[in-house]
């Protein structure tokens, strides 16, 4: 993750750096690597969870959508409590809470269990990251800090394919008669061990300059987000009622009100949760819009995606793991020079990317199309999902330097967990909306419903490179906008 517009060097009188920071930086990027790892470890489990739980497709959608919704609506208030008030106790909390949610997964019994064990673990995950950002930008300076977000982005980035690859693994090698449950089972000892760890070494950081949370804000908040997703996962299943479309516009309304109410009567010592200031640039506004909707489609597709491969294909979990990791391998190949490429040549860079995603996408498409109802080898899928995993990393690296470089510097956090929180409400949407086209088809066959949603994935993408087109020319870091 990519951070700017921060102080680099610190002042003369600072006190000393703390001694133990590394040791206390690799233990909060363990307990961060919970979070980093569990929707995609969790998404190649799904199909097997469905059948143990005989979950409906509604359950399967909510397994996706409770985990980001309850990060989503968390993480802005989270961020501004732990800046306020300490970020180490609540780092403890958010450690100890995502193990005791994850040993609640991994015992449910039912599918509603399951869903609110989940809900839970990404409230927990809310509360812990925005800790581990927030000490990393207090405790190093210079040097180290680009060291310190060096070694976060470098995890996060590796997160998603070891993810895909242990959910197969552990799934498939049903350890002790587990199956599925070790997916979420395997953060139980993390967070033990961590949380141990932490109590030793991680230090006490706030800031002196934080304002009050906007607890308020963030109920209004939270409650507009669920009022948003809540129709569109239920909708299909409960024939699209009248009430869901209300709750659906009064969702928007909510957040809307809420942005609107900040902008004009902000209360004195308060933190607002939508800042004005930092919605008024285009890169920052068009750019959490383009994260919004990437996150959409990349969610959706690897929901329907992985079912399809397992339900329809009958791909184990590992080999279905083993194909989606070709999307990280092309991530990887373009990360390392986006930022660069970005800086050069600007918006186009970013475009490119979304444009790449979608052509890697109907490569996908067309891939399964012309499979019809017979089997598809991996080899006629990965060349489309290298180019989409691609055009990834030319869209999403630069993106946090475009959003973050945006707005003045003092909005550098609240910027940034806006830009998290448009990340997981998108997949959240991506799961609701995707997922909900999908298994409205399921019953003509799993290849006929993943290629009725693949033009919502592929026309997300064109959306985002039109999108792009609104930033600024010149929207990264090094440049005037």
């Amino acid at each position: 993750m990519t951070t700017t517009g921060l102080t680099t060097t610190p002042p003369a009188t600072a006190e000393p750096p703390y001694p133990r920071r590394w040791a206390a930086a690799t233990v909060m990027m363990i307990a961060a690597l919970m979070d980093l790892l569990d929707v995609t470890i969790v998404n190649v489990a799904i199909p097997s969870i469905g059948r143990d739980l005989h979950a409906t497709p509604t359950d399967l959608q909510w397994l996706i959508s409770a985990y980001l919704l309850g990060f989503a609506a968390t993480l802005i208030v989270s961020g501004h409590l732990g800046d306020r008030f300490g970020r180490r106790g609540l780092f403890l909390a958010g450690t100890a809470g995502f193990g005791l949610a994850s040993l609640g997964c991994g015992i449910a019994q039912t599918p509603g269990q399951l869903i609110a064990a989940r809900a839970v673990q990404g409230v927990m995950a809310a509360v812990l990251m925005p800790q581990v950002l927030g000490s990393f930008r207090t405790l190093f300076h210079g040097k180290e800090r680009g060291a310190a977000f060096g070694m976060y982005g470098a995890v996060a980035g590796f997160a998603s394919a070891v993810g895909l690859l242990l959910g197969g693994l552990l799934t498939d090698a049903d350890l002790f008669g587990l199956g599925w449950r070790s997916v979420f089972l395997v953060n139980v000892p993390i967070a033990i061990a961590t949380l141990g760890a932490g109590l030793l070494l991680v230090p006490s950081t706030k800031e002196r300059s934080a304002g009050r949370p906007d607890v308020l804000g963030s109920v209004v908040l939270a409650g507009g987000l669920v009022a948003i997703a809540l129709p569109l996962v239920q909708g299909r299943e409960n024939g699209w009622p009248l009430w869901g479309w209300s709750c659906l516009a009064a969702g928007v309304c909510a957040i809307v009100g809420l942005a609107v109410f900040e902008a004009r009567r902000r209360r004195p010592g308060t933190t607002p949760l939508l800042p004005g200031r930092a919605f008024r640039s285009p890169a920052f506004s068009v750019g959490v819009v383009v994260q919004l909707v990437c996150s959409v489609g990349m969610q959706g597709f690897f929901l329907v995606f992985i079912v399809w491969l397992q339900g329809g294909q009958g791909y184990s979990p590992l080999q279905a793991g083993v194909v989606a990791v070709a999307y990280s391998a092309g991530a990887f190949l373009t990360a390392p020079v986006a930022d660069t490429l970005a800086t050069k040549y600007g918006r186009w860079v970013l475009g490119a990317g979304a444009l790449l995603m979608a052509g890697g996408f109907a490569w996908v498409w067309a891939a399964v199309t012309g499979a019809a109802d017979t089997h598809t080898g991996a080899w006629p899928l990965v060349p489309g999902l290298v180019v989409a995993g691609a055009g990834l990393g030319f869209l999403v690296v630069p993106l946090v330097n475009v959003v973050l470089s945006a707005v003045p510097g003092e909005l550098a956090g609240g910027a940034s967990g806006i830009l998290s929180t448009a990340q997981q409400f998108g997949g959240a949407l991506g799961a609701a909306i995707i997922g909900t086209v999908f298994f409205a088809h399921a019953d003509d066959g799993l290849t006929h419903a993943l290629t009725t949603a693949m033009p919502w994935v592929t026309g997300g993408f064109v959306a985002c490179g039109l999108l792009c087109a609104a930033l600024p020319r010149r929207a990264v870091s090094g440049y005037e906008g």
